[in-house]
Parts: structure tokens; C-alpha cells; sequence
């Protein structure tokens, strides 16, 4: 039952980011696509905003991808970290831990998941 699990894990995850991602490239889902990320990014600091949006969101869509579909796992899994990672410094670490102020909980979850398939691999189940 491992690659079983480690196949959800990797289905919730990858998919999570992925959306998240075509939000800020595409604006679906109700995301603000390139240009409002990209000024939301501004009134944050991360300046040039419609850059970072872009590298942002193409992380999240090529590490979902990448996650979810049992390939390159290690580079959708470093992606996914980075993006977090930087998500939590500048924007949620100062809103403390739980997600309910804003807090880097939601974060931490993503990373832990993308660590623990660093450490185990995508299993066997993987979709090509």
C-alpha cells in the first residue's frame, strides 16, 4: 500500500499547486493572473511583480505537474519548497503559525509533503 499512498499524496499535492499556479499565470479559478499578481507582488517588495508572478506561478504548475504525475519528482518537489519557502518570509511568518491569521501552517504542510517524497521517492505509480 505504499505506492498507493504515496500516489494520493502526490495527486493532492501536485494538484493544489498546479492550481495555484494557472491562478496567478492564466487567472482562473478566481486567481488575479500575471498583472494583479504581479502588483499584489509589488505591495508586498518583490519587484519586478508581473516577473516574479510569472516565475511563481510557472514553479507551481511545472512542480504540480511534475508531482502529480510521478515524473522529475525531485525538481517538482524542490520547486514546490522554494515557492513555500519564500511565501513563508515574505508574506506569512509575521502572521505566526496557524493559517487562520495568515499564519505559515498551510506552508509548512506543503513542505513537509514535498520533503517527504524528496526522501521517498514517487513510488511506482506513476502516470507515465
Amino acid at each position: 500500500m505504499l505506492d498507493e499512498g504515496l500516489l494520493v499524496i502526490r495527486l493532492v499535492l501536485g494538484i493544489i499547486l498546479l492550481g495555484h499556479g494557472v491562478q496567478k499565470v492564466f487567472g482562473w479559478f478566481g486567481g488575479y493572473g500575471i498583472k494583479g499578481t504581479g502588483q499584489w507582488l509589488e505591495s508586498i517588495g518583490i519587484k519586478p511583480g508581473a516577473f516574479f508572478a510569472f516565475i511563481t506561478g510557472v514553479a507551481e504548475v511545472v512542480g504540480g505537474f511534475f508531482v502529480a504525475a510521478g515524473v522529475y519528482t525531485e525538481i517538482g518537489a524542490w520547486l514546490i519548497i522554494v515557492v513555500m519557502a519564500v511565501a513563508v518570509i515574505k508574506v506569512h511568518i509575521k502572521n505566526g503559525f496557524w493559517n487562520s491569521s495568515n499564519g505559515f501552517e498551510f506552508n509548512l504542510l506543503i513542505i513537509a509533503a514535498a520533503v517527504g517524497l524528496l526522501l521517498t521517492g514517487p513510488g511506482s505509480m506513476v502516470l507515465f
